[in-house]
């Protein structure tokens, strides 16, 4: 299994003055471990295979699959606890050493995990299982703004030519070129189901690849009620203005345009200037942009002066980005997150 190995380094966001003068339980009723929990080794459950999950999104979906395939005897943990942003977290010892255990890591990959990257490359250099799915969804690069995605490669033929060759092209991944939120195509999602499916299915039989294609198929069943609550929002306000470069797989699914984002770059930790931000302002008067779209894990307050410098209503709303809802929340999984966020998306732009 590929693992990306080098995170991007981010800055410190500038100051405001300077820049402008989100365990639960699955849909399948398997409970999800909560963070940094020890998994049991009591006899009972020694044929299921022990799976620990980076991120609660992930955690909801192979959690899923466990408990279609062994009922309450699934080992599943999930590392990050809800709210958390994934970009930020990091492991403790301990559930680096619960990670270290378990039969198979599930991660996000692609950078998404920056704080955990020398944490996941030493435990598979040690022979541990980590399955970094992004990867294997055929990801597309970042930087898909006005609909277009931007693709480094295409302007030059000499890289064209390296990544023909897997490991040239393996190498492009771990250096953060192309986008790991994938789960904002649902139809990627469910074919990472089915990927996770039958990955446990080596080790705990063929259940879970049965249930793997079970789980693919309600979310995709889940996604039409998705379309169908996005095809509220008129073509010509189908515009995304993003805290980060999050959105780029919902935008080429579901036919939207991403005319800017708040910070530039695939993560929360990047850092923006009062002239990129004149910038953006320039471009969401020009495009009658209604809402910029945040994350719930993190802070809205750079949100809500970038929106105050417009002369129309800008409203400022918080998607569940990079983790699920608390209870109650609705978004408690990942069928329900990807239908709120629906939702809200069509509420800000109708």
């Amino acid at each position: 299994m590929k693992l990306t190995r080098n995170g991007r380094q981010w800055g410190a966001m500038v100051s405001l003055a300077a820049m402008l003068t989100v365990a639960g339980c699955s849909a399948a009723g398997g409970e999800i471990v909560q963070a940094g929990s020890v998994l049991t080794d009591s006899a009972e459950n020694d044929f299921a295979p022990s799976v620990v999950v980076t991120t609660t999104i992930l955690g909801s979906v192979v959690s899923d699959i466990a408990t279609c395939a062994v009922g309450d005897d699934s080992r599943v943990a999930v590392l990050m606890p809800l709210g958390a942003d994934p970009h930020d977290f990091q492991a403790s010892s301990a559930q680096v050493a619960q990670m270290a255990k378990a039969d198979l890591i599930v991660a996000n990959g692609l950078g998404l995990e920056e704080g955990m990257l020398d944490a996941l490359e030493n435990i598979e250099a040690d022979g541990g299982v980590v399955m970094e799915i992004a990867s294997l969804l055929d990801p597309l690069p970042l930087g898909n703004l006005d609909g277009h995605v931007e693709d480094d490669h295409d302007d030059h033929a000499e890289d064209d030519q390296e990544l023909e060759d897997p490991a040239a092209e393996e190498e492009a991944h771990d250096h953060g070129d192309f986008d790991p939120h994938f789960w904002f195509d649902m139809e990627r999602m469910a074919q990472a189901a089915e990927l996770i499916g039958a990955e446990l299915a080596l080790t705990g039989g063929e259940a879970y690849e049965t249930c793997g294609v079970s789980v693919a198929a309600d979310i995709r069943a889940t996604e039409l009620d998705v379309i169908t609550t996005l095809e509220e929002i008129p073509e010509r306000d189908r515009i995304l203005v993003t805290d980060h470069d999050s959105l780029g797989y919902f935008a080429t699914r579901y036919d939207f345009r991403i005319v800017g984002v708040v910070i530039p770059g695939g993560s929360t930790l990047g850092e923006t200037n009062s002239q990129e931000l004149a910038a953006l302002v320039a471009t969401m008067t020009t495009e009658n942009v209604a809402a910029i779209f945040g994350d719930t894990a993190t802070n809205s307050e750079l949100l809500d002066v970038l929106a105050s410098e417009l002369d129309s209503d800008v409203s400022v709303i918080q998607l569940y980005v990079g983790s699920l809802g608390g209870p109650g929340s609705g978004a408690e999984t990942y069928q329900e997150m990807m239908l709120i966020n629906a939702a809200l998306i069509a509420q800000g732009l109708s």
